[in-house]
Protein backbone atom coordinates (compact mmCIF):
# COMPACT_ATOMS: atom_id res chain seq x y z
CA UNK A 1 0.00 0.00 0.00
CA UNK A 2 1.43 3.54 -1.13
CA UNK A 3 1.56 5.75 1.82
CA UNK A 4 0.17 9.31 1.08
CA UNK A 5 1.92 12.11 2.42
CA UNK A 6 -0.24 14.69 3.91
CA UNK A 7 0.30 18.79 5.03
CA UNK A 8 -0.94 19.81 8.28
CA UNK A 9 -1.34 23.59 8.71
CA UNK A 10 -0.70 25.00 11.61
CA UNK A 11 -1.75 28.61 13.29
CA UNK A 12 0.70 30.80 13.09
CA UNK A 13 -0.23 32.54 16.34
CA UNK A 14 -2.66 32.78 19.15
CA UNK A 15 -5.97 33.60 17.59
CA UNK A 16 -9.89 33.15 17.18
CA UNK A 17 -11.29 31.39 14.37
CA UNK A 18 -13.71 33.50 12.60
CA UNK A 19 -14.68 32.03 9.57
CA UNK A 20 -14.12 28.52 8.08
CA UNK A 21 -13.96 28.57 3.88
CA UNK A 22 -13.38 25.12 3.20
CA UNK A 23 -14.78 21.67 4.59
CA UNK A 24 -13.30 17.84 4.55
CA UNK A 25 -13.22 16.53 0.72
CA UNK A 26 -13.22 20.18 -0.98
CA UNK A 27 -9.96 20.65 -2.95
CA UNK A 28 -8.08 23.16 -2.92
CA UNK A 29 -5.02 25.59 -4.56
CA UNK A 30 -2.26 27.20 -3.90
CA UNK A 31 -3.21 30.59 -2.61
CA UNK A 32 -6.78 29.66 -1.76
CA UNK A 33 -8.15 31.00 1.98
CA UNK A 34 -8.67 27.93 3.81
CA UNK A 35 -9.84 30.02 6.89
CA UNK A 36 -9.59 33.46 8.83
CA UNK A 37 -8.41 33.92 11.95
CA UNK A 38 -8.56 37.27 14.04
CA UNK A 39 -5.99 38.60 16.60
CA UNK A 40 -5.99 41.83 18.17
CA UNK A 41 -8.86 43.14 16.23
CA UNK A 42 -7.00 42.01 12.50
CA UNK A 43 -8.08 39.84 10.27
CA UNK A 44 -5.78 36.92 9.01
CA UNK A 45 -6.61 35.21 5.94
CA UNK A 46 -4.84 31.38 6.18
CA UNK A 47 -4.26 30.37 2.95
CA UNK A 48 -3.29 27.61 1.11
CA UNK A 49 0.25 26.68 0.23
CA UNK A 50 0.33 23.85 -1.52
CA UNK A 51 -2.59 22.05 -4.06
CA UNK A 52 -4.24 18.97 -2.49
CA UNK A 53 -8.07 18.42 -0.96
CA UNK A 54 -8.97 18.94 2.94
CA UNK A 55 -9.03 15.34 4.29
CA UNK A 56 -9.66 17.03 8.53
CA UNK A 57 -10.76 20.40 9.63
CA UNK A 58 -9.79 20.08 13.56
CA UNK A 59 -11.29 23.88 14.59
CA UNK A 60 -14.74 25.36 14.67
CA UNK A 61 -15.81 29.10 14.38
CA UNK A 62 -15.41 30.29 17.43
CA UNK A 63 -12.17 28.36 18.71
CA UNK A 64 -9.26 29.96 20.26
CA UNK A 65 -6.04 28.61 18.85
CA UNK A 66 -2.50 28.66 19.87
CA UNK A 67 0.63 29.11 17.91
CA UNK A 68 1.42 25.59 16.59
CA UNK A 69 -2.29 24.09 16.68
CA UNK A 70 -2.87 22.20 13.47
CA UNK A 71 -6.00 23.90 11.82
CA UNK A 72 -6.47 21.56 8.91
CA UNK A 73 -4.68 18.41 7.14
CA UNK A 74 -4.39 18.34 3.52
CA UNK A 75 -3.83 15.49 1.04
CA UNK A 76 -2.44 15.92 -2.07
Amino acid sequence: MARVETTEVLAEMVANVMTLAVGVGDRVVVGDTLLLLESMKMEIPVLAETEGAVVAVKVTVGDVVQEGDVLLVLSP
